[in-house]
């Protein structure tokens, strides 16, 4: 284990003289001691269990006073247990001022491990793999008080926030119908294994869980739909479909949707549409209105009262809600879009957690923009109802 240091000068100060053994010793034990590996520094490491062998390789990092360290999926061979272990020394390592950039398909321990350490966490979705874990999470991050983002980014571009508040202000009445469609075409074929990393994953059940388009971009568009319509599902009748032969998870999702209060919807969400890219399309319609946003053409949607005519909005225009002309960045009439609506999100964790910091609390929505892990949990509670909707012969399935 004395392997796990390295660079200390030989006796004397003269390079290529000597090592001094004794300092490497004591070196060695210190970095041992830090990462609480119960080890001489004169054990071999082909001794060692694996979980031992991963704390040898954090106690070289942190010999060299690392202060970024990549972890990717240091778990995946580790008992309960051992991951506490690791877990324990993570948090240590976070008090210390350690950065970590930690890779893993096991959300669920990770976002614990982060949330009970105190970190304020941004994750993707989907958040968890079951609602359990998604409302265990929910209530270590009250617990805790800390900030936690779920990377649903469609609520992030402008004219989404724009669509958001003109429901709110009425301009088209009472929302009746909701259609929400989110079309690819990446998945129709049988990919190779190991051709595509994304698809390897996303298809696998043991990684991804147990919906795959419905996951994968119908929790996209169960989210959009919220966000904009202020509606929550209230029961749903699914129809899920793998297309591909062979393929474990769904590769297309139709569905019909109850909102609480009385409006009725549609959710298409499917990857095996010839001539869709990334196609994610809203339409909202109210007594008086519709509304009408489209992803590969974000910053048009259209307007069209039932007594007027049909508008199309532009973006960064002086006439826009303050929530959607505070999510524009380039001047009116120039290219604005998807990495500039994951910027948004950023924006406003950043704002929370500076307003945290700074003493005076949680932000307000209005300054601080972003979904929270409420919405990724909801969204964990959507596609598992979908799925049971799906293999039920019921098929309507309440979401409560």
């Amino acid at each position: 284990l004395r392997a796990a240091h390295s660079g200390t000068r030989p006796s004397g100060g003269r390079a290529g003289a000597w090592l001094d053994h004794a300092a490497m010793r004591a070196e060695t034990a210190r970095v041992l001691q830090q990462v609480v590996l119960k080890a001489s520094p004169d054990t071999l490491v082909k001794q060692l269990i694996v979980a031992e062998k991963q704390l040898v390789e954090i106690a070289k990092a942190l010999q060299r006073r690392a202060r970024l360290l990549i972890m990717d999926d240091p778990t995946a061979t580790l008992t309960p247990a051992e991951t506490e272990r690791l877990f324990a020394l993570i948090a240590q390592l976070k008090a210390d001022g350690v950065t970590i950039i930690y890779i893993s398909h096991k959300l669920d321990e990770v976002e614990r491990a982060f949330v009970d350490a105190g970190f304020h966490v941004v994750c993707d979705k989907p958040l968890v793999h079951t609602s359990a874990q998604a409302d265990d999470l929910v209530t270590r991050v009250a617990r805790q008080g800390t900030v936690f983002a779920v990377t649903y980014n469609y609520p992030g571009y402008p004219m989404v926030r724009q669509a958001r508040e003109m429901v709110r202000a009425g301009a088209i009445g009472g929302v009746g119908k909701v259609i929400v469609e989110y079309h690819q075409v990446w998945l129709a074929t049988q990919l190779k294994s190991g051709d595509n990393k994304q698809a390897d994953w996303r298809t696998d059940p043991a990684r991804s869980g147990i919906a795959g388009a419905i996951c994968d971009i119908g929790s996209h568009a169960e989210n959009l739909a919220l966000s904009v319509t202020g509606l929550e599902i209230e029961s749903l009748c699914a129809d899920l479909t793998s297309f591909v032969p062979g393929r474990r998870l769904d590769d297309d999702g139709n569905l019909l949707l109850r909102f609480a209060g009385g409006a009725r919807g549609v959710l298409i969400a499917s990857q095996i549409e010839a001539g869709c890219e990334n196609d994610i399309r809203l339409r909202v319609f109210g007594e008086r209105g519709m509304l009408d946003w489209r992803q590969e053409d974000p910053n048009h949607p259209v307007h069209a009262p039932i007594d007027g005519p049909r508008m199309t909005l532009t973006r960064n225009s002086p006439w826009l809600s303050d929530a959607a002309k505070r999510a524009c960045r380039l001047p009116a009439g120039h290219p604005e879009a998807f990495i500039e609506a994951f910027a948004n999100l950023y924006v406003g964790v950043a704002a929370d957690v500076r307003s945290r910091l700074d003493g005076a609390g949680p932000a307000s929505v209005a300054e601080a923009d972003y979904p929270r892990i409420e919405d990724g949990a909801r969204g964990v509670r959507f596609m598992e109802k979908t799925v049971a909707s799906a293999a039920s012969a019921q098929r309507w399935t309440a979401m409560a």
